[in-house]
């Protein structure tokens, strides 16, 4: 497990004016190689893109190490897919141009459409359910339904100050019936009994404290009225009109890639995870390691469990994998609308693409053992 995250976390305040300003550069980042018919087909040359990873190289991106390590990105015709470490939204890159595509979320770009009017989409989702929680101990505030959370000290860090507002707004709790407490990714207070409850990521600082072995309580904020995507293939309007093959045949890879993570044996996967999370504490200057430290293997294991279940839902079964259903659009922006943040489907959403895919290789639907 690496140390306790310092996320920045996937929720836009703002963006910088010179960013929105740079939009008018994007067209230069669009692909210079014309697009070819298919990624099956030689010929077919995408040249280089860049994607901006929402975190560091572990097992949240461990589809995109299959698609490298079983050259599923050679297949779809790109010369050099390059993976960024984050984190990172990605959002102000996506519109400087600085990459093309970004694992984000819906809270990250729904706050940039809403408050910047921001021509971003979101063309397909890995996590098809929001990965927050209430965390608490099992005997401690033991935290289990919104009601439980009146009277209590909830730890919350500054950035996600609007989706727990969003949690309260949607269980029709006073904001004045919970004390708040403003806290790091660090669990320890939890841990030391200083909040009752803490805001963590269920594929995160959950496993880190039942890891260090503590009984715990997840009021999940997914199955509590706030439902959103995240770990989302975000891209700007104006590379996505300009380069639908690209992006249809990147996501023919990642889909692919992703398959893997599900039919392969876990110890391969954390091997492969070890691998690629080397390669970057090698590569990184700012210490990797020193801030996160050395990957644990049964930490690694223990968050691909946990994101399997925010991956795969009877949706996905039945509509494949980086699908969003309509009533998952509208439970998005529902969601957003309770933090503060108001927009439409179509302002978000463009899944036209992964429906496509989908419509022409039914094959790809079988993602499961």
């Amino acid at each position: 497990m690496p140390a306790p995250r310092i996320r920045k976390h996937r929720l836009v305040a703002t963006l910088a004016t010179a960013a929105v300003a740079a939009l008018a550069l994007s067209a230069c980042s669009s692909s210079s190689a014309e697009p070819g018919a298919s990624g099956s087909d030689d010929s077919a040359s995408f040249g280089e893109i860049s994607v901006q990873y929402s975190w560091i190289k572990n097992e949240e991106f461990a589809g995109e190490f299959y698609a490298y390590e079983n050259g599923y990105y050679d297949e779809a015709g790109f010369d050099e897919v390059i993976g960024i470490s984050g984190p990172d939204t990605g959002v102000a890159k996506l519109l400087s141009g600085t990459v093309q595509v970004a694992l984000s979320d819906a809270a990250s770009v729904g706050a940039a459409v809403a408050e910047e009017d921001a021509p971003l989409k979101i063309i397909g989702a890995t996590f098809q359910k929001n990965p927050f929680t209430i965390l608490s101990l099992a005997d401690g505030g033991n935290i289990a339904t919104p009601q439980d959370l009146i009277g209590k000290t909830i730890g919350v860090q500054d950035s996600n100050a609007s989706v727990f507002a969003a949690l309260l707004n949607a269980n029709g709790i006073d904001p004045s019936e919970v004390t708040v407490v403003p806290v790091d990714f660090d669990p320890t207070p939890l841990m030391d009994g200083q909040v009752d409850g803490f805001m963590a990521y269920l594929t995160n600082e959950a496993l880190t404290v039942e890891l260090a072995g503590y009984d715990i309580t997840n009021l999940s904020y997914a199955e509590n009225g706030v439902p959103y995507v995240a770990e989302t293939f975000t891209v700007t309007d104006q590379y996505l009109a300009e380069n639908k093959e690209l992006l249809k045949e990147f996501l023919i890879a990642e889909i692919k890639g992703w398959t893997q993570v599900f039919q392969q044996p876990v110890d391969d996967t954390v091997s492969l995870v070890q691998k690629y999370y080397n390669q970057a504490a090698e590569e990184s200057e700012d210490g990797l390691e020193a801030v996160f430290g050395a990957l644990d293997p049964a930490k690694t294991t223990a968050g691909i469990a946990a994101q399997n279940l925010l991956i795969s839902t009877e949706e996905t079964e039945a509509n494949g994998l980086f699908t969003i259903s309509d009533d998952l659009k509208q439970q998005t922006v529902d969601s957003l609308a309770a933090a503060g943040w108001k927009v439409s489907v179509d302002d978000l959403f463009d899944t036209t693409i992964i429906d496509e895919i989908y419509d022409e290789n039914p094959e790809l639907l079988d993602y499961l053992p």
